[in-house]
């Protein structure tokens, strides 16, 4: 995340706060999300309105507390600065500002000049992901020349140094100017009579980077295979009938995801990620679940994660998935929320989607789309029938995954769905 925009303040100037009052709510790149304070104190000045977008770190309001001098602390704040988190030189007690970064506010403490703040931002303007591939590849950062906003290090400038320390050559030029994929369309679109224009989002810009890193980065193919549905729906209605008194409701997508987790055990090369010059597996299977959110929260689509799936059993996977997506559809998901899914499942079967293929979610190294349990005449015993079937096609990294191996870990996931007694236990 590198800008956030104050959807809506909570609160005006000259309210008293205190600390976990929800301040305001923040579109992050992923989510819109409640911004909590700290610190007790007074809303002394709000110095970022309601639909701006500003880089992380920018002063967004200032909260005071008894015996501060809240003029001079304004005044000073107002002034131009790098980052925000630094201290400031007030001649009063320590004012607390709140930045703009979701469910975060820091303190501002008397001592730094403003030259020390500017250094130590332009010694920062390395993404962390860039910093960790750069760290792990054994590349000094300080010879990178970054081609993200105000020269930010970018996980592209990464690569680019890489390739050129492999090679021996000069640096290429057309890989170190790379620029923002939300911004390379450089064509002229005529706008007809009629037309009207949407602003992207906050959230909408992140998909759209994310989503041309990932097929430009990333040797995409796709393998589909078809599950005879009609022993999971049968004991789904069961269970549910059994279930009813406490509340639950079983999904076909919860039955999913505990047959993805459980295949993993089997096929370690599905909950991996490339790592440059390595394949990392990773140990917890964590998956991603593909929540789309409504319009009125501006739409477009977040991935909540359960952690520690191979562990968790039908009901708790349930439960959780559940509550993900209400926090996500009404409150909004924390970064916690979101971080660290190892393989990713998007669901469109009840949307009435008969198969689609979806595009891997970096680090992720596959993901599986699954469309609807369909009825229609089916092949069962040598005999022509009515049956429910499903097509679930795995979209791949062809670096980690090759195409016997992606045909093993659906053979797993099948054999799973179509007993799926063996989720119970």
């Amino acid at each position: 995340m590198e800008a956030g925009t104050i959807v809506r303040w909570n609160v005006k100037e000259g309210d008293t706060v205190s600390s976990g009052d929800v301040v305001a709510d923040v579109e992050t790149d992923k989510a819109t999300m409640e911004m909590p304070v700290f610190d007790d104190g007074v809303i002394s000045k709000i110095m970022v309105e309601a639909g701006r977008q500003v880089p992380v770190g920018t002063p967004i309001a200032i909260i005071t507390v008894d015996g501060d001098d809240a003029g001079s602390i304004v005044a000073v704040a107002a002034a131009p600065v790098a980052v925000a988190a630094k201290s400031l030189p007030i001649n009063s007690a320590p004012a607390k500002i709140a930045v703009a970064a979701p469910n975060a506010s820091a303190s501002a403490s008397a001592s730094a000049s403003a030259s020390s703040v500017q250094s130590d931002a332009v010694r920062h303007r390395v993404s962390p992901l860039a910093r960790r591939m750069a760290e792990e590849m054994g590349i000094s950062v300080a010879s990178i020349v970054g081609s993200g906003p105000s020269g930010r290090v970018v996980k592209q400038d990464v690569l680019a140094e890489a390739e050129r320390l492999k090679s021996g050559g000069a640096r290429r030029m057309d890989l170190v100017h790379v620029a923002s994929p939300v911004q390379s369309a450089t064509a002229v679109v005529p706008i007809g009579a009629g037309a009207s224009e949407v602003m992207l989002s906050g959230m909408r810009q992140a998909i759209a980077r994310r989503l041309v890193e990932s097929k430009s980065t990333i040797p995409h193919y796709q393998v589909t295979m078809r599950f005879n549905m009609d022993p999971l729906l049968e004991l789904r209605t069961m269970l549910n009938v059994q279930l009813e008194p406490q509340g639950i409701k079983l999904s076909v997508n919860d039955f999913i995801v505990r047959a993805c987790a459980l295949a993993m055990a089997a096929h370690p090369f599905f909950n991996a990620s490339w790592a440059g010059d390595r394949i990392i597996l990773h140990g917890d299977v964590n998956i991603g679940v593909a929540i789309s959110l409504p319009m009125e929260r501006g739409g477009g689509l977040v991935v909540a994660v359960l952690t520690q799936a191979q562990r968790k059993g039908l009901r708790e996977i349930s439960t959780e998935t559940r509550a993900l997506a209400e926090k996500a559809r009404t409150r909004g998901l924390g970064p916690e929320d979101m971080a660290g899914a190892t393989f990713t499942i998007s669901n469109l079967g009840m949307f009435g989607v008969d198969n689609f293929t979806a595009i891997i979610n970096p680090p992720n190294s596959a993901i599986l789309a699954c469309g609807a349990a369909v009825e229609q005449p089916v092949v069962r015993n040598h005999q022509l029938v009515v049956g429910h079937e499903m097509q679930a096609t795995l979209s791949l990294d062809h670096r980690v995954i090759d195409g016997a191996m992606a045909s093993e870990y659906l053979q797993s996931v099948k054999h799973n769905i179509e007993n799926p007694a063996t989720l119970l236990v």
